[in-house]
């Protein structure tokens, strides 16, 4: 039976809730971030702020939520030639796909935390990654991550669960659960200490959080946010 998790925590909305959904289900969690030299690298700062927050208003998981992890993947910004590494618009590419497109990025994250894990002890990796409200981005395919959990745990000789509660929820689904886990407190702590936007722009605040309001990351959080307030009034 699978005890202890890690979770591939951003700092942003999709990776905050699924930490809660973590804490919910295992005795142990830790947390494991990534610098890759993104434009978005405030939300790193946030991290940081939300983990001291949640500990302090959620005390049934506080006790539950180990150790942070900070990785250092400067050289994927460094090969990357993207909207989320480089001072350059957002568009659409020949291949159809947006030029926030890191590539490898997920495949990366999940074999570095696939290799902390194995040292640490934990033996579930949980990520935000979604197929519903995403930007095609084919390292977030659910066969993709099935793939890589096999390959991970072959490689690693351990069995290896890779967890995706979010990879059927479209944006106001993920606001939902949010709240189901913890409440309007919950709900708060995301508007307040999470941040999505790509432009990494937080001197404006939305109902929905900090963001440019413009990007597509700021116009799917604040559509789904939108949906999910008229849904539960």
């Amino acid at each position: 039976m699978h005890t202890s998790a890690l979770v591939l925590f951003s700092g942003g909305q999709d990776s905050a809730t699924c930490l809660a959904w973590a804490l919910e289900r295992y005795a142990h969690v830790e947390t494991l971030g990534f610098n890759y030299g993104q434009r978005h690298a405030v939300e790193l700062e946030c991290r940081s702020t939300f983990t001291q927050v949640l500990r302090q208003q959620f005390p049934q998981w506080a006790h539950k939520l180990g150790e942070d992890h900070l990785l250092d993947m400067g050289l994927l910004g460094q090969i990357s030639d993207t909207a989320l590494t480089q001072a350059k618009a957002i568009e659409f590419e020949q291949s159809g796909l947006p030029n926030t497109f890191v590539p490898g990025r997920n495949l990366l994250f999940f074999t570095f935390a696939a290799a902390l894990a194995y040292r640490r002890g934990l033996t579930v990796l949980v990520g935000g990654m979604c197929e519903t409200d995403y930007s095609g981005y084919p390292d977030c395919r659910d066969n993709t991550l099935k793939s890589l959990q096999v390959s991970l745990s072959l490689g690693l000789d351990t069995p290896l669960v890779l967890e995706t509660p979010l990879m059927w929820l479209d944006k106001a689904a993920t606001w939902q659960m949010a709240e189901q886990l913890g409440g309007p407190e919950l709900v708060a702590l995301i508007e307040e200490h999470t941040h999505t936007c790509y432009m990494g722009e937080r001197s404006q605040r939305h109902a929905w959080g900090y963001g440019c309001g413009q990007c597509p990351a700021c116009d799917l959080r604040r559509s789904g946010f939108e949906a999910y307030r008229g849904e539960a009034a």
